[in-house]
């Protein structure tokens, strides 16, 4: 990741409904329509941030089926730290995301078929 997109990170994590969004979904995976009523806003204030948050690879999408036959996606938070180091007049961003495991992520990508 380069400087630049360290810096667009943590300015995204400055943002209270990304901060709400990677909160909730760390507990378990949430819809869009979930997010924008949990945190009373607008769906597309929801997706703007799904968007930017997905972008870095902080939240992860997923597909849900329902017992109907109609699908809708989830989201549910990739990142599990991250930490900011000042040293020698520079400083040093580390992200570190949840890793799944290969029995986990099989299992995702078979449901999605």
């Amino acid at each position: 990741m380069s400087d630049d997109e360290e810096i667009e990170v943590l300015g995204l994590l400055d943002d209270d409904v990304a901060r709400e969004i990677l909160i909730q979904t760390s507990n378990r995976p949430m819809s869009a329509d979930a997010l924008s009523t949990h945190c009373n806003v607008s769906p597309p204030t929801i997706y703007r941030r799904i968007n930017q948050l997905h972008e870095y690879e902080l939240l992860e999408e997923q597909q849900q089926i329902d017992t109907d036959g109609h699908h809708y996606k989830t989201y549910v938070a990739c990142l599990e730290r991250i930490s900011v180091e000042l040293k020698d007049g520079g400083m040093t961003v580390e992200i570190r995301r949840v890793e799944e495991n290969v029995a986990d992520r099989f299992t995702r990508l078979f449901e999605e078929l």
